[in-house]
């Protein structure tokens, strides 16, 4: 099956010091672990994607620099087709990260030649959104060309995903253009107003985005799983139990295999399940996008959580956060793709 997903977003390396916690306002913390890896949440999803079993085509622009030759050649490496990468007389993007021993971070990010990926970028790619299952979209861009990768999309059918991260007041203009909106606690709150805490609240927040004109929501809970909204399904999909190493990328990972269980045609509770697997096997391992797991490695997982599951040993493995609302399933991925 092709699974063919286009990504639009931005291109980072990832400067990672690891440290026993993170550094208060002010404070110099001695003796940490200095490690480099490719990021940037568009460049993380695509090779999530490509990882997870997609046929990824990427959108993005990169510094005409060291960074940026070698964030191509890991594209390259992965099978990403990089025919609408562009370099940029702007610096590559880079992000400095800092991760505590619980797997933890704060990052901050130079965005460089991501700024300058315009809608004009996007429209230069229109032939990839003419075949495109599923695109894939996040906010490390400038707005407007967030906007065009939409509007792009919808005109030519694709299930439409957006990651709203980093933070940010959206338009609705852009909300009533998204298939799947995924965003985290702390985006859900900004988007909303309502502080997520539980089955109240998830479906409240759920409720004001829907209203906006989006077809499905998925609030990721880390650790604890996703809670799933749509007209026809509110469900609670639970996470995986690993020991957390590195969280970077957890989210973008999650994306990325998100679109291609979307692309296969799958339901969305089974959707999202996969990308859970994905995104929990991610955490287990140092960096962005060398923590992206195969599709091989998430199919493994899930086969042993359904012989977990199958031998009735599931208490032990509930999340702490239970949803009340009765699970329904849907038959069809958004926008009805089989």
């Amino acid at each position: 099956m092709a699974r063919k997903i286009v990504v639009v977003g931005s291109s980072n390396t990832d400067m990672i010091l690891k440290l026993n916690r993170i550094p208060r306002p002010g404070e110099t913390i001695l003796g940490g672990e200095f490690v480099t890896a490719a990021g940037g949440k568009g460049a993380n999803q695509a090779v999530a994607a490509a990882r997870a079993g997609g046929s990824v085509t990427f959108v993005a622009r990169v510094g005409q620099d060291m960074f940026g030759e070698q964030a191509v050649a890991g594209f390259i490496e992965h099978g990403i087709n990089v025919e609408h990468v562009q370099y940029d007389a702007a610096p590559s993007g880079v992000a400095l990260i800092f991760l505590d021993d619980d797997g933890e971070n704060s990052i901050g990010v130079a965005s460089g030649a991501n700024g300058n990926l315009s809608p004009a970028d996007v429209r230069k790619a229109e032939t990839a959104f003419s075949t495109a299952d599923v695109v894939v979209m996040q906010l490390e861009t400038p707005l407007d060309t967030v906007q065009a990768a939409a509007d792009v999309a919808v005109a030519n059918g694709s299930i439409v995903i957006l990651n709203p991260a980093p933070a940010q007041p959206l338009p609705d203009k852009l909300l009533e253009k998204i298939s799947i909106l995924t965003p985290n606690e702390t985006e859900t709150e900004l988007l909303t107003g309502i502080t997520v805490t539980d089955d109240a609240s998830c479906n409240q927040a759920a409720d004001i985005l829907l209203g906006k004109g989006i077809e499905t929501v998925i609030i990721t809970l880390g650790a604890r799983g996703a809670f799933v909204a749509s007209p026809e399904l509110r469900q609670f999909v639970p996470g995986f139990k690993v020991e957390p190493i590195d969280s970077t990328a957890a989210g973008d990972t999650f994306n990325g295999a998100l679109a291609v269980a979307l692309a296969d045609g799958v339901t969305l509770a089974e959707a999202v399940r996969f990308a859970n697997a994905a995104g929990a096997i991610s955490v287990t391992r140092m960096g962005a996008q060398p923590s992206a797991p195969s599709r091989d490695e998430i199919d493994a997982l899930l086969d042993r959580e359904m012989l977990v599951a199958a031998n009735g040993d599931v208490a032990k493995h509930e999340p702490h956060l239970h949803m009340h609302t009765r699970p329904r399933e849907v038959a069809t991925a958004p926008n009805g793709r089989q």
